[in-house]
């Protein structure tokens, strides 16, 4: 029988949802957590599915999506190293309501509902942090609620180009590959559309697009 690959808790204290727990409570984590490698384009989880464990991304990308009855997709958010994922279901026994499928080679944390629930009832400082990360994504769906009401395509575009971006040698730049039609998914448009909108964006100067970024200007922010 193969070992678990190990759980350390430097690695947990890396995570936000553990950076503040003390060391013993990392310790006790350890013991409960798996480490599990995702291939390229595998499903993690898909929308209906029982919800039966919580999911921590150690490293690579992953995508979560909605399909409608005739198939079409629309991508809900884009997750990365140290994010959550997993946890509603877990709290409030629903399925699962959303697909989850690995953009790169993944590693991920996973913890079963029963090991999450004591968890919960006896760690105070992380049920704390869980409530948090679930406030933090209802706020970034009114945002985004908002953003598709009341902006036009431009100005999502540019909004999605902003909370996509990091920051390297001072300059506000997405690293990441960013396909135009994920950006239509994401966005709730078309690709023609969002093809359209990239190019006025690149011509008056408020982004520059390479072959391995996209660079962002200041300017960008007063189009939202």
């Amino acid at each position: 029988m193969n070992a678990k690959p190990a759980v350390s808790t430097l690695l947990l204290r890396n995570v936000p949802l553990f950076s503040l727990l003390p060391e013993d409570q990392l310790l006790l984590l350890t013991q409960v957590l798996v480490r599990k490698p995702y291939p390229k384009g595998s499903t993690v989880i898909a929308a209906g599915d029982p919800a039966d464990a919580m999911y921590i991304v150690v490293s690579g990308r992953l995508r979560v999506v909605m399909r409608d009855k005739e198939g079409q997709e629309v991508i809900l958010a884009i997750l990365n190293q140290g994010e959550v994922f997993g946890e509603m279901g877990l709290i409030d026994q629903a399925p699962r309501s959303a697909t989850v499928v690995a953009v790169e080679p993944c590693e991920l944390l996973t913890i079963t509902r029963a090991d999450f629930t004591k968890c919960l009832r006896e760690k105070f400082d992380l049920t704390m942090n869980v409530m948090r990360g679930l406030v933090k994504r209802l706020r970034e769906a009114d945002k985004k609620i908002g953003s598709l009401a009341l902006m036009d395509v431009c100005g999502r575009v540019a909004r999605l180009l902003m909370e996509m971006a990091e920051t390297v040698d001072g300059q506000k730049v997405v690293t990441k590959k960013l396909p135009k039609q994920q950006i239509a998914k994401m966005v709730g448009a078309s690709r023609e559309m969002v093809t359209r909108v990239m190019k006025e964006l690149e011509t008056s100067g408020h982004i520059a697009v390479s072959a391995h970024q996209i660079l962002l200007r200041d300017s960008l922010a007063l189009t939202k």
